[in-house]
């Protein structure tokens, strides 16, 4: 297969990053050279807000990233670094970040340009992944939540529960979210937010539940999973309860980010 370079920051990703990533993922292997903290202030002038190994984490848990290399040291931003040990024979990027100085660089060493329009980009199609219908062995593993601004701990979250079981994921809908956290939530739409979480590795299917109140997801549950799993901030009397009334194994997670990464929380992202 071949092998697709994509570069940037790719500080605070969201749905179309990740859409990029997918589009790109049809062309080949993507190998992302993301730009160090330093390569981001040099270039952008200002500092990347996630450091580096945060934004690393998070690349390196998106199903369509074959693998990221941290690029450092003297970077032009319409040429792929000089440091890249990974033949490449494609270059992949978006329509605004399309120079002809880029054009020109893949010209003179024979790689592929390839420019992802808007319209490449537009929509959150369900993920293909999804009309596989493997038998597994592994026991079963639900998720419920709200999953609004994606951010390091949802992936640390999945990654954890993914050790359980097979990992299915209920987002919540948004006339729920209003009804449990008020007007102003959620921030991106359920389609929206459905496909960010199911762009993590970790995770085996996306839902969105369609029922009200802390139990939303009850009619998606009802396909009776073995485990239902929950952060502290996410148990509830309500989910327990159900789970002891069908037999479910209650699962209650401590928030703890991965190793040398900060806390996150959706929360706290408002306005940011």
């Amino acid at each position: 297969m071949r092998t697709v370079v994509v570069t940037g920051s790719f500080d605070n990703p969201g749905s179309r990053h990740v859409r990029f990533l997918e589009e790109a993922s049809k062309l080949g292997q993507v190998h992302v050279l993301m730009w160090s903290d330093k390569v981001v202030r040099s270039l952008e002038g200002k500092a990347p807000d996630f450091p580096v190994q945060e934004r690393l984490y998070l690349l390196q848990g998106i199903r369509y990233v074959s693998d990221v290399e941290v690029v450092r040291g003297q970077v032009e931003r319409d040429a792929i670094p000089q440091t890249v040990e990974t033949p490449v024979e494609i270059w992949a990027v978006d329509e605004a970040s399309d120079t002809p100085q880029k054009r020109a660089y893949c010209r003179s060493r024979g790689v592929q340009y390839r420019v992802l329009s808007q319209e490449d980009l537009n929509g959150f199609p369900l993920a293909r992944f999804e009309a596989q219908k493997e038998q597994s062995l592994r026991e079963k593993v639900v998720v419920t939540g709200c999953f609004d601004w994606f951010h390091s701990g949802h992936v640390r979250f999945f990654e954890e529960v993914s050790q359980l079981g097979d990992l299915y994921v209920v987002v919540g809908h948004d006339a729920n979210v209003r009804l449990l956290k008020g007007e102003g939530h959620p921030l991106f739409p359920q389609d929206e937010r459905r496909y960010m979480v199911q762009s993590v590795r970790y995770v085996k299917q996306a839902l969105i539940s369609t029922g009200l109140g802390w139990m939303d997801a009850e009619p998606e549950i009802a396909v009776k999973p073995d485990m239902y799993a929950v952060n502290e901030d996410g148990d509830k009397p309500e989910k327990q309860a159900f789970c002891e009334a069908h037999g479910i194994r209650y699962v209650v997670l401590k928030r703890i980010p991965k190793e040398g990464l900060p806390q996150r929380q959706s929360t706290n992202f408002r306005g940011f």
